[in-house]
Order: C-alpha cells, then sequence, then structure tokens
C-alpha cells in the first residue's frame, strides 16, 4: 500500500511495537515501556510518546532511497519488511536479527520484465509466503504480479501468476475469509476484484474514481472502503453496481482506514487538518436505506499529523505521527447518557459495558445533588407539615429554617393581631411601614428620641426613631421595643446570646442598646471563655470611648476597625464612630444578618433615610436571591422576583413551590411564575412516583385557595356509551329529570339506566338489582323553599356506593359486598373463583 513521507505503522503481532518510516531510506522498530525519569529528553534512543509511556529504539534498518511503498509479513516471526521500489523491484529486509530468518527470506528480490514504478506490495494474510506488487501501466504487460518468495530463487522474474494487462494498479488489499481474492484500485476509474484461483479472472468490478487507501472492513469481508479527494465511498461486494455508504468530508482525505476494534469506524487525515476525523457507519437495518453517518473530530495533543495507524487489539488506540514526533493516544468513546427521573445515571463504557449510579452511591453525596435533596425532603413531607416552622428542621439548610420560622412567626402577628394586615399574613416590613405605597413617607408620624447613654453622661446624647409601626416592625425582626428604655435589646437576650458563644454580637447590640460598660463586661467574659486576646483588645479600645469627637482614638478606629474579621465589632466601631448619625458603616455591614441591620435602621434612621435605605436592600436581596430578604418584602410580587432569583441560583423549585402555597395570598398564586413553580414540582413528585406526597400537596395547594372548588376528577362511567352516569356531572336535578329515572325519594337520588344511551346499568351481584344511587355530591330542595331553590350539597351514604374488584370486574352494592366478605372468600358470582378480598391491599394492612 502505498505510504505519504513520513508514516507510522503498529507491529500485527506485538502490542508494545511499531515501526516509523521516514518515507526515503530509513526503517525505525519500537519497541513501548513506562517512562523513567532517568531517561534524558536528549537521548536519541528513547521517543516520548504519552505522559506515562516512552517508545525506546530496538532496531533501524536502511532500504533503498527509492523505496515508494513497505508491507510487514503477516507472521510473528522474523520481522519481515517487503520494500517495494521505482523500478518495480521488491526487497525482502529484516528488522530482527539474521539468525531468525529461519526461512531464508532477507535479501530477497523480485523484478517484473520491465522496469516501472510499483505503488503497492501486500502480503497475503493467510497464505503468508506470497506476495503481490502493484505496477504503474506498461503496453502489452502485466501490472498485478503474485509472488511466492518461497519458490522462487534469488533474481527470479517470473511470478506465480500474472493480471492486469496494460493497467495501473493504484492501491490492492486482499480478503482475509478469501485468501485468493484481491481487490484493485486501477486506472484511476475502475475497482477490480480478481480471483487467482481460476487463472486470475476478474469476477467483479464497478466504475469509480474512489481507487486509493483500497482496504477491507476488519469486521466485514464484504465490505471495502476507498476514496478520492473529497470523497470516501464504502462498497459492497455482493452489490458491487454503486456505494452503500458515501461520505463527503470538507477537505481532501489524504489517509482513511478502518478501526480494527470497533464495527463501523472511519478515522481519516484530511489536509491541513488539524485532527483527526471520525466517521461512525449507522445501519438501520433496512436494505433500501442508506446508513447514516456521524462525525467527530477528536483533537488529541499532536500539531497537523501527517499518518496514523490504529492498535490492532487494543480498543481505540492509536499512533500518530507528525513534524513534533510520535503520539499514542486512545481516542474517548462517545457516550449515550440516560437520567432517569430518580437520579439514576447510566451510560456506555468502552462499547463494551454499562456503568450506573444509584442515588444512594457516594458519588451523588460528594455532588450534593439538589434533586437528591429534594426528593428526600419530599419523602419527609417537607414544606406539608401543619406548623410552619417544623418545616425548616426538614429542610437541612439553615436558611430555609430561618425562612420557615421567620414565616411561623409573622402568621403568629398577624393572627393574634398585634399586626393588623387582613390581606396578607405575612408582611414585609416595608408592609407594616406603608412604604410600598404613594406618599408612604409622609405617614409614618415617627417620634425623635434624644437618648443619653448610661455610661458616658447626660451630656453625649443619641437620637432613637420610634413609632407604632416601627414596633411592630421590630417585632418581625424578632426583637420587642421597651417603651421605658427606648430600645429594642433587653437583657434577657443579651445573656441568650452569650449563652450561644456569640459575645461579639451581644457586645454590638449592648452598644447599640447605648450601655457601654455592659458591652465590655460582655467581651471580657468572651474573651475569658474562649481564650482569645482579640476580644480583650476591643475591650480595651471601647474603654477609651469619650464624647469628643475629633480625638485621637476616633481616628485610629477609624483606620483599624478595617482589620477586624468579625462583623459585629466592625460595626460597633462604626456606630461609635458614625458622624452627624450617619451609620453606612453598620447598615452596609454584609457580615451582619439582615433582620439586625434592618432592626438597627428602625432604631436610628429617620423616615427619609429609613426609606431610601430599606429601597435600596429590597433591590439588594432580589438580586442575590437572599431568602432572608423576605422580612423587607413579605409575600408580594417583589417576594416572588426574589424566589425567582433564588431558584436561578439553587434549582431548588421545591421550596419555591412550597412556600407559595402554603404563604401567598391567593391573588399571587394566580402569577404565570407561580403556576410554572407548582406544575413542575407536581410533575416531579408524579416522575417519583410518590403519589401520597403529591396528594397531599395537590390537598396544601387547594386549601390556600378555599374559594375555588377543585373539579371532579373521579366519577362512574358507562359501559356502552363511556359517559358519565353522575347526575352531578350531568347538571340534572330533580325538576328536570323525569320521574322514571331519578325516584322521588326527598333525600336519595336514584336511576337504574344510564342517562345518556339509557341502557340499563349493571346489577348488584347480591342483590340482583340495578345500581342506581349515584356515589359522590347531591343536592336536595331547601325546607320551606321552591324547587328551584336548593340546600348545601352532602354526600351520598357509602352503603349505596358503587363497588368492585378491579380484578374480576364483579361488584355491587357497597354495604352487601361488606356484608358477603364477612362470611366468604370467593366472589358471590356463580363460577367466579377470584378472591377479591384478599386483593384488597388496605383490608389486609388494617387486620394485619
Amino acid at each position: 500500500m502505498s505510504r505519504p513521507k513520513g508514516d507510522v505503522l503498529w507491529s500485527p503481532f506485538h502490542s508494545d511495537r511499531f515501526i516509523t518510516w521516514d518515507g526515503e531510506a530509513v526503517l525505525n522498530l519500537y519497541e513501548i515501556g513506562l517512562r523513567d525519569n532517568s531517561v534524558r529528553e536528549t537521548d536519541q534512543t528513547y521517543l516520548q510518546i504519552s505522559e506515562h509511556s516512552v517508545a525506546e529504539l530496538v532496531c533501524s534498518i536502511t532500504i533503498n532511497s527509492y523505496a515508494k511503498c513497505i508491507d510487514l509479513y503477516p507472521q510473528p516471526e522474523p520481522d519481515i519488511v517487503a520494500s517495494g521500489h521505482a523500478n518495480g523491484k521488491i526487497v525482502l529486509s529484516t528488522l530482527s536479527p539474521p539468525e531468525f530468518d529461519y526461512q531464508g527470506l532477507v535479501g530477497k528480490e523480485f523484478f517484473p520484465k520491465y522496469m516501472r514504478s510499483c505503488n503497492v506490495v501486500a502480503w497475503n494474510p493467510v497464505d503468508t509466503h506470497l506476495i503481490m506488487s502493484g505496477l504503474d501501466k506498461h503496453s502489452k504487460e502485466h501490472s498485478v504480479l503474485l509472488w511466492d518468495v518461497h519458490h522462487c530463487p534469488k533474481g527470479s522474474e517470473r511470478p506465480v501468476i500474472e493480471a492486469g494487462i496494460s493497467e495501473t494498479v493504484h492501491s490492492a488489499t486482499w480478503f482475509k475469509h478469501e485468501p485468493r481474492c484481491l481487490a484493485l484500485g486501477v486506472n484511476n476509474k475502475q475497482l477490480k476484484v480478481i480471483d487467482f484461483r481460476d487463472s486470475a479472472k476478474v469476477i467483479n468490478v464497478t466504475p469509480t474514481k474512489a481507487i486509493y487507501n483500497l482496504s477491507v472492513n476488519p469486521h466485514n469481508n464484504y465490505q471495502l472502503l476507498s476514496h478520492v479527494d473529497n470523497l470516501i465511498t464504502i462498497w459492497d461486494t455482493r452489490c458491487f453496481e454503486k456505494p452503500i455508504v458515501t461520505i463527503m468530508p470538507q477537505r481532501q482525505v489524504t489517509k482513511v482506514l478502518w478501526c480494527p476494534t470497533r464495527r463501523n469506524l472511519i478515522g481519516t487525515l484530511q489536509k491541513d487538518s488539524v485532527g483527526l476525523h471520525l466517521f461512525d457507519i449507522q445501519y438501520c437495518g433496512a436494505d433500501d436505506t442508506e446508513p447514516g453517518v456521524l462525525e467527530r473530530v477528536v483533537l488529541p495533543p499532536w500539531h497537523s499529523p501527517i499518518s496514523f495507524s490504529w492498535h490492532p487489539t487494543d480498543e481505540n488506540r492509536l499512533l500518530a505521527i507528525s513534524q513534533q514526533g510520535v503520539t499514542d493516544y486512545t481516542v474517548s468513546e462517545r457516550i449515550t447518557l440516560n437520567w432517569s427521573a430518580r437520579s439514576c445515571l447510566m451510560w456506555n463504557c468502552a462499547f463494551k459495558s454499562f456503568k450506573y449510579i444509584h442515588s444512594e452511591d457516594s458519588v451523588y453525596k460528594e455532588l450534593d445533588d439538589i434533586s437528591v435533596l429534594t426528593k428526600r425532603r419530599a419523602m419527609f413531607e417537607y414544606g406539608l407539615l401543619p406548623e410552619l416552622a417544623h418545616n425548616g428542621d426538614v429542610a437541612e439548610n439553615e436558611t430555609l429554617k430561618n425562612l420557615w420560622q421567620w414565616l411561623y412567626l409573622s402568621r403568629s402577628l398577624v393572627e393574634d393581631g398585634t399586626i393588623q394586615n387582613p390581606d396578607n399574613k405575612h408582611p414585609g416590613v416595608r408592609t407594616v411601614l406603608k412604604l410600598d405605597q404613594q406618599n408612604s413617607v409622609n405617614g409614618l408620624k415617627t417620634e425623635v428620641i434624644h437618648r443619653s447613654w448610661t455610661d458616658i453622661g447626660s451630656g453625649y446624647m443619641t437620637k432613637v426613631y420610634r413609632s407604632s409601626d416601627r414596633e411592630k416592625s421590630l417585632l418581625l425582626c424578632g426583637l420587642r421595643f421597651d417603651r421605658e428604655t427606648n430600645t429594642a435589646y433587653d437583657n434577657a437576650y443579651l445573656e441568650k446570646l452569650e449563652k450561644e458563644g456569640a459575645y461579639a454580637k451581644a457586645a454590638a447590640f449592648a452598644v447599640f442598646n447605648l450601655c457601654l460598660r455592659q458591652a465590655i463586661d460582655i467581651l471580657n467574659r468572651g474573651a475569658s471563655k474562649k481564650q482569645t486576646t482579640i476580644l480583650n483588645m476591643v475591650a480595651m479600645a471601647l474603654s477609651g470611648f469619650s464624647e469628643e469627637r475629633t480625638t485621637l482614638w476616633r481616628e485610629s478606629c477609624q483606620k483599624s476597625k478595617s482589620q477586624l474579621l468579625d462583623p459585629y465589632l466592625r460595626a460597633t466601631f462604626g456606630f461609635l464612630t458614625a458622624d452627624n448619625d450617619s451609620y453606612e458603616s453598620v447598615l452596609n455591614e454584609n457580615g451582619m444578618a439582615v433582620e439586625d441591620r434592618v432592626a438597627f435602621a428602625l432604631m436610628f434612621l429617620s423616615d427619609n433615610k429609613l426609606h431610601e435605605y430599606l429601597k435600596k436592600l429590597t433591590q439588594k436581596v432580589i438580586e442575590d436571591g437572599d431568602l432572608t430578604g423576605f422580612l423587607v418584602t413579605g409575600t408580594s410580587i417583589e417576594s416572588i422576583q426574589l424566589l425567582s432569583k433564588y431558584l436561578e441560583i439553587t434549582s431548588d423549585v421545591q421550596s419555591c413551590t412550597l412556600i407559595a402555597i402554603r404563604t401567598f395570598p391567593p391573588k399571587l398564586l394566580q402569577e404565570n411564575q407561580v403556576q410554572v413553580w407548582i406544575t413542575s414540582y407536581r410533575h416531579l413528585l408524579n416522575a417519583w412516583k410518590l403519589w401520597f406526597q403529591r396528594a397531599k400537596f395537590d390537598i396544601a395547594m387547594r386549601s390556600s385557595t378555599p374559594q375555588e372548588k377543585p373539579p371532579q376528577q373521579i366519577h362512574v362511567s358507562c359501559h356502552f356509551c363511556g359517559k358519565s352516569i353522575s347526575a352531578s356531572m350531568q347538571g340534572l336535578s330533580r325538576a328536570r329529570v323525569p320521574f322514571g329515572r331519578l325516584g322521588s325519594t326527598p333525600n336519595k337520588l336514584k336511576m337504574t339506566a344510564c342517562p345518556n344511551c339509557r341502557k340499563p346499568l349493571p346489577r348488584c351481584a347480591i342483590c340482583l338489582m340495578h345500581i342506581g344511587t349515584v356515589s359522590g355530591l347531591q343536592t336536595a330542595p331547601s325546607p320551606g323553599g321552591t324547587r328551584n331553590e336548593e340546600c348545601n350539597t352532602k354526600l351520598t351514604e357509602f352503603n349505596s356506593w358503587f363497588s368492585w374488584c378491579l380484578t374480576c370486574k364483579h361488584g355491587g352494592h357497597s354495604e352487601h359486598i361488606a356484608q358477603w366478605f364477612r362470611q366468604h372468600t370467593e366472589c358471590p358470582v356463580t363460577s367466579c373463583n377470584c378472591r377479591c378480598s384478599s386483593l384488597d391491599y388496605m383490608r389486609n394492612a388494617t387486620v394485619t
């Protein structure tokens, strides 16, 4: 087979050996081994072919510089190489020591009668003593010569068989399962199949210009591969009139090879392309449909490859040669991935096996996948527990836990009348302060109180703002405003923080309460228990606070507070060093909890500043998807925007949906975005087959909109016409239904036939009467009213309901069926042996 200048070939019998040929005169045999750090990069006997392996030069031979093609001897020993030359000569050389040439082949040469270029040389893969040479055209001479290397003496010019008069042979390949048949690409216009068993008879031929790189499919002896320019063709010798597959790459093809380890996979090199193009032939099974072709490009760590060679046994492994050297590379398999609704992941691995990951595997725990957490929460009825605060314990997330607790707090404040808001049981601070209305600032009615520091003296005063709405808003922050001391931080709250180890936070709140000595004592106690010096140093710094605003103490604190790691300590010094009631350093301290910053703003900001701060804070929490922003927004349109951003960040559609149906007023539930959440979560529960959880979710969703009557989902239908026989579904009433079809008893609806097709209804298997009482809701005339006036609907008695076995389909009135199975186990219908009662799962579970 003709090779380009610079080629690489795997040894067909040694998995760790390959041959390189520079296209001129030198053949090198390499053996692959693990990389050794002692090997120097300048050592010419080694080639680094991958990150972990090198190739050691085993042997190097020089052949005639006019060699145009080579082929390897199809036997493991010795390593014979046949080379075809420009004068038509074939020369046999060896890459092994000469003593291994037990057949005496090395040095043999085979000459044609007339000198011309040898374009292809090919060993027979089965009869290994035969070798063919394909030559250029010569007038009245054969161009296909078959030689027997064992019976031809050196210098003999008589081939065993000759064929192809006045033809030019461009490529050739043997059929492995028919060892005396040879396929040829000749004259730039034909593919031929020759059978040497019958004096080189041509048994098949087809016209085509795709006559280069001819090769047989290693997995299908009837298929041939060839190419020309930017056209690749696959032929079936049983139907040789036209190719079964035609591929047209964008660039000119320089080399094309079947993959020996993968069925119907072709690797190609294209001119001026930096990668290897793979074509996967997909057969659909129909004879009249051309197979599909999937193309992919592999970009291994080489640049502008000259040639490549597939490994004969290792799957998807190949060698590529370029100007930079030789690279050993394994093509990654194209993965078919399947992800089930239950978080089970399956994909094909190396074409021969499948890999499977279950949702309980450790890899999911490492990934912290939201779908696994969502399913676990759903099974524990997250979001559906009656007490809102209890849902936070199931969430396994501190932010969600705090949100559910706040929702419980806000609802409690509304239900006990502390906050008057009948339209919304979860109002935010802006709603309580009426800042979401026009001219909202003018209606705050805030009182300004000048309060002195308890430890400094009456000469140093701080403004504290107070109003009824501010006090209610502080309750939403988890604090209570003390009217006598004009503060929201009592000693009990500070003691609670100390017990939790939050000494810095407790000291900050003591300072906000204008109790400097109390803050110093808290820090000292914290320093002694935590064995840390930073709290002692902060306490010492606080002791130097004075009324003078231009002292060196203030300048030093303003410069060094940024070095403090605790946000509450930074806020403490920000409050003490603030000028002209400018508390931006406290309000913008992101390390502080939102509820603490809002409570501080409610205490120390004027109406205009409070309005601006809450407006900016609302925008910030919505942009960040911060669920603590519910304190500011409450359940409003802005909370939908906040949840949307939270969903975008976390993919937690479960929390968004459950928060909505448990807290949103009916008007907000009708928003398109909320409906999308509800639909998505219902589909998710259905996909997981969590039917009970889905049913409870539907009940909770309906309870949030009690004014909407849910549509009837189940009804009894007629066996003949398939329509509902329920009077309520048909809109029938006593005034409009004939007496013969509905009974005259005031409190019962009876019918003996379908109201649509009037076919009789089935009979009860016990009493043999037609099952005529409608199961479900019924109406009755109001006492003392007209016939058109109806009282409240009520449920039909269960004893008269339809009841039947889902296995044998026999049944009757519920009361009769229940009485029968108290004494019997088999179906009451004669000749039916179904044990209906034993098939009732709920009944068996109750008995057990």
